[in-house]
């Protein structure tokens, strides 16, 4: 059994077989899906070790892909490798420099393929540090339950902190969205 799970996902069959063909013989499992919503749905159900993500994907693009992992804080840790063969489309929604994933323009050989893997996986090791600094910075502040009334009921309250948990998540990548902003301005200005 394969030690490590990889997840190409590209609606070209093409591109699927060759990134299984450049990767390292050893133990990987590679999971292919060919549309967004399969990809996603593979990522929720199998966990893989690193994802490489179409941007250009019918059903959901690689973008609401990209979204919906920077969105889970038990996904978005996940080395991920963004290919397109149109950077401008990618850089359009992610302005350079990519901080949390790696990116490489198709066609690609297998040097390449290797070298954004390896990068993605620093980049997600980089991102888990930042995390941890940040739990650490944090000040600690009791939870305080919302005021629901007397009357309310453990779905009531499930549906407010489901709700609450949405709110965070959006928060975050606002947060992060922020900064990749900044960075672009910041580049811009030298």
């Amino acid at each position: 059994m394969a030690n490590h799970k990889i997840l190409v996902i590209d609606d070209s069959i093409a591109i699927r077989k060759q990134v299984q063909e450049m990767l390292p013989k050893g133990n990987f499992e590679v999971l292919e899906a060919k549309n967004g919503v399969e990809g996603l749905n593979l990522i929720r159900q199998e966990r893989p070790n690193l994802i490489m993500l179409d941007f250009i994907l019918p059903k959901m693009s690689g973008w609401e892909v990209y979204q919906q992992i920077q969105g889970q804080d038990d996904l978005d840790l996940i080395p991920l490798v963004v290919m397109s063969g149109r950077k401008e489309e990618v850089t359009e929604k992610l302005p350079e420099p990519f901080k949390f994933f790696e990116f490489i323009e198709k066609p690609f050989e297998q040097k390449q393929l290797i070298e954004a893997i390896k990068s993605a996986m620093v980049k997600a090791k980089q991102k888990e540090q930042e995390k941890q600094r940040e739990k650490l910075t944090r000040p600690t502040v009791a939870p305080v339950a919302p005021s629901l009334g007397e009357g309310a009921s453990s779905a009531d309250i499930q549906a407010m902190e489901a709700k609450i948990a949405a709110m965070q998540a959006e928060i975050t990548m606002l947060k992060k969205q922020m900064g990749q902003i900044m960075t672009f301005i910041k580049q811009k200005l030298k």
